[in-house]
């Protein structure tokens, strides 16, 4: 019997020792599995629940100029960090904002409306090392653009609160400039309420180092950016002004106005002034007397005029049931086809006009450019050409002095500048220069399309002379540039549909061996001759110096 016993209670005891093992292996092994196998991750979780994030750097690559200027990511400005629910709870931070801060009641009141649970505001005033305010941390940030917003058109901007491109050279090289996200941002720790604990956050790191740190280099001279910019700043004018080097398509200047706040694009919304809009690429514009230069190569490559021909002006031209008046309401009388191209003659220009005809026209407006994109980087309007019944009978009229349904974009007039100053050679514009590294060494060249010649070398020749007679004598006669190599181009004047009148200049210096085109778009500025060509003209003084 007694051993009967011991062996049911040993076997008993067996059980409970058995199942003791088993539990307890059961328990070692989910505590390996938790802290060994997936103790990282679960610190992740964890680390994350007890701290916030703030970004004092940009996961970005850099954006350069064509000498390694750096436009992006090269101001570090002090930066307040305020944490909103810890600030509005404590009334001595809020009184020591103001009085060692120096923010305004509209400050503080802009900070407790925000739905931001971080706010950042620039530090307006160095402070001692010693001033502790509770929930604000002061770090230096590095902005992606300063606030001059110099090329923004072009640069462009990113997606607010995202590290992605929205628009410009960041959308379309998005992919290339975009870095790991967490590059850049720096832990805060915090309580289970969300508030700074003292004493973990007085030396904040950035614990991901830079991957994919490729940047973009531009065809861009910053110094002549500069200067283009001035330019339309001082005169206070809306439109577009573009330099491109003649040798390559560089695209040297590139300035659209008004301009863009890159810091703050949401001040632009609802704009009448399309201030969004790149208007040296995204919009188009009747070109006026510009166009008469591409109805002037029409006319001389089908040998259907010559320079000396003579045509008649009274002052107006008669087109079926209506009528176009020239420039000189007194008429301009005899005149060649070379003084009525300096001169502006619309009356010569009409008959001339329908010497070729307006499809023939067209197609010669096609090869240079118009109707199509020149560059393929950045988003670039068409504009538009006319077609079908507009072609027909008076129209003709019209399209010979660059009004009817035309619109070309500056981009376009700066194309077919650049063939007449490369001898008849289309060269391949283009914006970006190269992919390369954050120091700016190279790692790929951008494609370009081979050059092409479109014209005669010859037929360039006569126009550039007439090009040159509209600086000299002409149209442009107000430019005086003589004396640093001398221009050559074309004036233009064109109304739109609130019958306000653009002006236009777009030509190359220096006139013996051009380095430079030069298109100069002003939005309802009136006269060519004088706004535009006052313009290029300060241009080319102020780059001659360079």
């Amino acid at each position: 019997m007694d051993k009967m016993k011991k062996k049911q209670i040993y076997m008993r005891t067996k059980k409970i020792v058995t199942l003791f093992v088993i539990l307890f292996s059961l328990l070692i092994s989910r505590l390996f599995w938790i802290q060994i196998v997936k103790g990282a991750s679960y610190r992740n979780v964890a680390d994350k629940q007890h701290a916030r994030e703030i970004r004092v750097a940009p996961a970005r690559g850099n954006i350069f100029d064509r000498n390694n200027v750096q436009l992006t990511n090269s101001l570090t400005q002090k930066t307040l960090f305020i944490f909103k629910d810890v600030i509005l709870n404590d009334s001595q931070s809020l009184e020591l904002l103001k009085d060692k801060l120096y923010l305004s009641d509209e400050e503080i009141e802009i900070i407790s409306r925000s739905n931001n649970k971080i706010i950042e505001i620039p530090l307006k005033e160095p402070i001692s090392d010693d001033v502790y305010i509770k929930g604000v941390i002061i770090e230096d940030k590095i902005l992606r653009y300063d606030n001059k917003n110099i090329l923004s058109h072009v640069i462009g901007y990113l997606k607010k609160s995202e590290n992605t491109g929205e628009y410009g050279i960041e959308k379309e090289y998005n992919d290339i400039l975009k870095m790991n996200e967490k590059y850049g941002i720096k832990s805060v720790t915090v309580d289970g309420k969300q508030r700074i604990i003292p004493g973990l956050n007085d030396t904040l790191v950035i614990s991901e180092k830079k991957t994919n740190t490729n940047s973009v280099k531009l065809t861009v001279d910053i110094n002549m950016q500069n200067i283009v910019e001035k330019a339309m700043d001082e005169k206070n004018v809306k439109g577009a002004i573009i330099i491109v080097e003649v040798a390559t398509g560089d695209i040297l200047a590139i300035a659209s106005r008004p301009n863009i706040n890159q810091n703050d694009v949401e001040t632009n919304f609802g704009s009448s002034e399309m201030d969004f809009y790149n208007k040296a690429l995204e919009v188009s514009y009747p070109p006026g007397s510009i166009f008469k230069t591409v109805v002037l190569i029409s006319a001389l490559e089908k040998g259907l005029i010559g320079l000396d021909d003579v045509f008649f002006c009274k002052g107006y031209e008669d087109l079926s049931n209506f009528q176009i008046k020239c420039n000189n309401s007194d008429g301009h009388g005899e005149i060649t086809a070379y003084d009525a191209f300096c001169q502006s003659c619309n009356s010569a220009f009409i008959q001339i006009g329908k010497l070729i005809g307006s499809k023939e026209i067209i197609q010669t407006a096609k090869r240079l450019g118009f109707g199509s994109k020149v560059q393929n980087i950045l988003i670039e309007a068409e504009g538009n050409l006319p077609a079908h019944n507009e072609l027909l009978g008076p129209a003709i009229g019209n399209i010979s002095i660059g009004q009817s349904s035309i619109e070309v974009t500056p981009i376009q007039v700066s194309n077919m500048m650049m063939i007449i100053a490369n001898d008849g050679l289309r060269k391949s514009i283009s914006i970006v220069d190269s992919i390369v590294t954050e120091e700016g060494r190279l790692v790929k060249k951008v494609n370009r399309i081979e050059e092409e010649r479109v014209f005669s070398k010859a037929l360039c020749k006569d126009i550039k002379k007439c090009l040159e007679g509209v600086v000299n004598s002409g149209t442009a006669k107000n430019m005086n540039v003589s004396g640093i190599g001398g221009a050559a181009g074309k004036t233009g004047s064109a109304e739109n549909i609130k019958e306000k009148t653009h002006a236009w200049f777009s030509g190359y210096f220096p006139t013996d061996n051009p380095k430079y085109v030069i298109t100069v778009f002003i939005e309802e500025g009136g006269s060519g001759s004088k706004i535009a060509v006052p313009i290029f003209e300060k241009i080319v003084k102020s780059i001659s110096n360079i």
